[in-house]
């Protein structure tokens, strides 16, 4: 009894664990802090973000948000697709929430099975 007791505890304070700081190179922490792009930050994480490209595809939209965070937009697509946008550099969205934005941008594909098949940058949205 005293094993499963000790094996519950250790899953439910496993699923309450706090988003990671780092994701190979690019640092997570500044990414998440700088909501928007409004900050500056994320063009310069941009050449660390790409060099961990490759790892981020096939990650579930959950572990998408929890390590970039809540993305800036969040696109509906067809077929059950979406798209996770995040902003890299200041402009209108960063003064009016939903507002029409050509600001460099990266945008996540999910499909429908919510998984990260493709990673594009573009201005604006895709």
């Amino acid at each position: 009894m005293k094993f499963l007791y000790g094996l519950l505890v250790a899953v439910l304070l496993s699923g309450c664990s706090s988003a990671p700081d780092q994701f190979g190179k690019l640092d997570l922490k500044k990414w998440r802090g700088d909501r928007g792009g409004c900050n500056g930050v994320r063009a310069k994480l941009v050449p660390d973000f790409k060099a961990e490209i490759q790892n981020l595809k096939g990650k579930t939209a959950n572990t998408i948000g929890e390590l970039l965070g809540r993305p800036d937009v969040n696109q509906i697509e067809d077929r059950n697709q979406k798209f996770y946008i995040y902003f890299l550099e200041k402009g209108p969205q960063c003064d009016q929430a939903g507002a029409k934005s050509n600001s460099r941008s990266v945008a996540i594909r999910m499909s429908a099975i919510g998984l990260a098949t493709e990673i594009t940058f573009q201005n604006g949205l895709p």
